[in-house]
């Protein structure tokens, strides 16, 4: 019985030991140089189908094979900006991290400094709404002491 159950715990555990040698994602480079273009061109594109997340940073099917990608275009002598080109083409800016200024970007360019920037005519405008109220109301009692 303890033979058994000796077992069956090394098998799960081996088990267990394989699934997570399956998920590392090993690609070989010539050199050092390309490794490295590798790993920034990786965490500069962000994957299409996860929320906030870059290439190195997710498991999903889609970011496995957009990172054999990036390592075959490497391999094949590409440069940087040619393959941030060919991803585009294929996905769109939106598998960027920094994506370009175009007419279809400005929003997210200029849309955060626009807000903060109406948000503080916004408060301007309370705050000196609230001065004349604070005037008229120092104003008013001295006329009802006159009664």
């Amino acid at each position: 019985m303890k033979g058994t159950i000796k077992a069956l715990f090394v098998s799960i555990t081996l088990l267990i030991c394989t699934a997570s040698w399956a998920a590392v994602d090993v690609i070989e480079f010539e050199n050092d140089a390309d490794r490295k273009r590798y790993q920034e061109l990786a965490a500069e594109l962000r994957c299409p189908k996860c929320p906030n997340q870059n290439l190195v940073g997710t498991d999903s099917g889609i970011a496995y094979d957009l990172r054999r990608e990036v390592a075959r275009l490497i391999k094949e002598g590409q440069t940087n900006k040619q393959i941030k080109a060919y991803m585009v083409n294929r996905y769109g800016d939106f598998v960027l991290y920094k994506p370009p200024v175009n007419n279809k970007t400005l929003i997210l360019w200029w849309g955060p400094g626009l807000m903060l920037l109406m948000g503080v005519i916004v408060f301007g405008v309370i705050v000196l709404q609230r001065r004349r109220n604070i005037a008229t109301d120092k104003e008013q009692p001295e006329d009802l002491d006159q009664d």
